[in-house]
């Protein structure tokens, strides 16, 4: 049993849970759900949903990860890697991979796989194996990750100081009204389904800027070139609904079509522009476009691939 207590430091009131991910960020809400045997604040009996605030006094009881539940465990998975050096390595997730362990998938990770490549290779991992960004389950594309803290903790600072550029493509229903544009507005889990995100009103849930190109047009369908400027969980996903174009296969956000009925998820993270260790100059590195866009595109009458 591993036993976590303090004073509460933040602004106004927050939700326990909140507080512990988002301002501690010593746990994930989710992990905190699973691990969590009891919780007082200021000496009385509270759930994780209490809403706290500067001075409070709380006490949490939580389970043992054992053994962060096989997260720490390596794994042989092929990866697809792009580039790599002593440094850093840079990978082209595929759709379906899920980055991090978490309930539901505790193995089969991003993670557990570099944890087995460094493995394999006498290499100490950093703490996350090293990775410092993330991309959805059903998202493909390009992802970097340190193999020693120090370069791992360049790259977080880049992320952290929006100065890398990170370049999606995807293709959606229909077409914005426009040919490029900008979204710069907030986003908060919506209230009515704490799985999704919503558009919210400014200071409600955290800023998000997005921006948009289109790049080809073809039988009521789009591709866009999305730029992403902040880092918000289903960010692009939600902004190109709310431009009145789902992404195509979208099971969260999208809808129904009767064209492509069984199409998954078509975003990938089609480019990653960063500062590498020990260099001056920007690096970039692009996820050749997958095998689901291409017929797609395709059946649309759309080859080769628009260039993006």
């Amino acid at each position: 049993m591993e036993r976590v207590e303090g004073t509460v430091q933040a602004k106004g009131a927050v939700r326990f849970d909140k507080y512990v991910s988002e301002e501690m960020r010593l746990l994930t809400r989710s992990q905190l759900k699973a691990r969590l045997v009891a919780l007082s604040v200021n000496g009385k009996a509270a759930k994780p949903s209490r809403l706290v605030s500067e001075g409070d006094r709380f006490v949490a009881e939580l389970r043992d990860e054992e053994d962060r539940s096989s997260a720490s465990l390596p794994e042989a998975i092929p990866l697809s890697v792009l580039y790599e050096d002593e440094y850093v390595i840079v990978m082209d997730k595929p759709q379906g991979m899920v980055v991090h362990p978490a309930h539901g998938n505790w193995s089969g990770t991003l993670a557990n796989a570099l944890l087995g490549r460094f493995a394999a290779g006498g290499l100490a991992a950093p703490s996350r194996a090293g990775i410092v960004h993330r991309l959805d389950k059903d998202t493909s594309g390009v992802i970097i990750a340190g193999k020693t803290a120090a370069a791992q903790e360049f790259l977080s600072a880049q992320f952290r100081g929006r100065t890398t550029v990170k370049t999606y493509v995807a293709i959606v229903r229909r077409a914005p009204k426009a040919d490029s544009g900008r979204i710069d507005g907030w986003l908060a889990r919506d209230p009515k389904d704490r799985k999704r995100f919503a558009p919210s009103e400014e200071g409600a849930g955290k800023r998000a800027i997005s921006e948009w190109r289109v790049v080809a047009k073809a039988g009521g369908y789009s591709v866009l070139a999305l730029g992403l400027r902040t880092g918000r969980t289903h960010q692009l996903r939600v902004h190109c609904k709310a431009l009145g174009c789902p992404i195509l296969g979208d099971p969260i956000y999208g809808e129904k079509d009767g064209r492509f009925p069984d199409a998954t998820l078509m975003l990938h993270a089609l480019e990653l522009r960063i500062r590498l260790p020990g260099a001056e100059a920007e690096s970039s590195f692009r996820a050749p476009i997958p095998g689901r866009f291409l017929a797609i595109a395709s059946a649309l009458g759309m080859e080769p691939f628009p260039s993006v």
